[in-house]
């Protein structure tokens, strides 16, 4: 009969650590070292779920209109027509797709780019100033994010139709200006981004307000602006019901329209099917997203990291 004994490392009184057994068979695992099946099982789900589409987008952006139909939806043609299905895209039509690109582009820089700057200032102003009703406001501003923008388009619809703005850019560009979502966000995080004793610093030393706001508070914000931005880029790219029932003119349409008006052609009778153009421009499409998430992405996960932690 065999004795075996185990030696027990000392331990701190208070201490939280997990207590050691050196020499023993039964050693407690580490938290971090755990792994669930479930969890990992769900994962490669949302995985494969999330990157199946994008490998079917890129891979038939490299046939051409016969190969679509006449291989394997998630494998190569033999013909590699990638790049001529680029240069036909680019070149459809007398080149409308560019047209289409230059105005998301348009309406992305002027909307997104307005909306964020409108949230900025504004989420600033609600946090760290005090005003009468401002508990009203944050209960416009909760109730507007609620309120979902297809319930809101009928009446966009109307008042725009009455001020002559439909089938214009502006119709498009001034709606994207109202972001309550982006407010609500910039509101809770400058709250906590930017303390009240640095203003008050800056206040005694004789700084004014709009200097306080542009060389202090807006770096720290910085976090919080890119996350902001991000959002309504994607929103604004991805617009299509708000154009659907804007514009007429195919010279002011976004790509969203764009390529949902060449898929229709295939329906259209005496029109040609153009499938492969449209699998490319669709590809094309998400290219400029992906490099935004891509190249922002540090800032964006410090922006919603920030204010978590309290010391």
């Amino acid at each position: 009969m065999t004795v075996t004994t185990t030696a027990r490392t000392p331990r701190a009184r208070g201490s939280a650590g997990p207590l050691v057994i050196r020499g023993g068979r039964r050693r407690p695992s580490s938290p971090r070292g755990r792994r669930s099946a479930t969890l990992t099982a769900v994962a490669a789900i949302m995985l494969v779920y999330t990157l199946l589409p994008l490998a079917w987008l890129v891979i038939n952006a490299t046939k051409t209109q016969e190969g679509l139909f006449g291989s394997f939806g998630l494998w190569f043609d033999s013909d590699f027509a990638l790049f001529r299905n680029i240069a036909a895209t680019f070149t459809y039509d007398g080149g409308i797709f560019t047209r289409w690109l230059l105005n998301t582009v348009l309406y992305v820089l002027a909307g997104a780019g307005g909306a964020t700057l409108l949230a900025t200032v504004a989420g600033y102003g609600l946090a760290k100033f005090d005003f009468p009703g401002k508990k009203a406001v944050f209960a416009i501003v909760i109730g507007a994010v609620a309120v979902p923008g297809t319930a809101l388009a009928v009446p966009t619809f109307l008042m725009f139709a009455g001020l002559g703005l439909t089938d214009t850019p502006w119709a498009i560009i001034i709606p994207s200006l109202v972001s309550p979502f982006g407010l609500y966000l910039m509101w809770t995080y400058a709250a906590d981004a930017v303390p009240d004793e640095i203003l008050e610093s800056a206040r005694v030393d004789g700084a004014r307000e709009f200097q306080t706001f542009f060389r202090i508070s807006l770096p720290l914000l910085a976090p919080g602006i890119v996350t902001v931005l991000l959002f309504a880029v994607v929103a604004t790219w991805n617009n299509y019901f708000l154009p659907l029932i804007m514009l007429k003119d195919p010279a002011w349409y976004p790509l969203t329209l764009g390529l949902n008006r060449w898929n229709a052609q295939a329906s259209t009778a005496g029109s040609e099917a153009i499938f492969n153009l449209v699998i490319t421009g669709s590809l094309l499409t998400i290219v400029p997203l992906v490099a935004a998430f891509l190249l922002l992405q540090r800032y964006w996960q410090s922006g919603l990291a920030a204010g978590s932690v309290k010391e």
